[in-house]
């Protein structure tokens, strides 16, 4: 019997690397993403309402817009009563930028 592989089996880090970067690079691709995630950096925290007012998108176009940066790792999302608080990952995103810089290092 051949052995099935499991979604849930631990991958290789190299490869979890390279998808971690494909999301956060695709979360980046649409300038609304890279709005939202800029003005959520600048004022720390933000509620999905003060977001969503700062943006010409409906309602419905801004929630997809927070949830791709949140499983990208971009926006860390907290539960606050009925609201939800975001606040961006700067940690993540600086990185993930410093290790993809370095592979066109001097030596290219």
């Amino acid at each position: 019997m051949s052995k099935v592989s499991s979604s849930r089996e631990a991958k290789p880090r190299g490869i979890r690397e390279i998808e971690l970067a494909d999301q956060v690079f695709s979360a980046l691709a649409h300038p609304a993403r890279r709005q939202i995630l800029l003005s959520v950096h600048n004022r720390g925290e933000c509620n999905a309402g003060d977001i969503a007012k700062r943006f010409e998108c409906s309602w419905p176009t801004t929630s997809r817009h927070l949830a791709t940066l949140v499983n990208s790792g971009l926006l860390k999302v907290r539960q606050n009563g009925r609201e939800r608080v975001y606040r961006a990952d700067n940690r993540l995103l600086q990185r993930l930028l410093s290790k993809w810089a370095g592979y066109f290092g001097e030596d290219c």
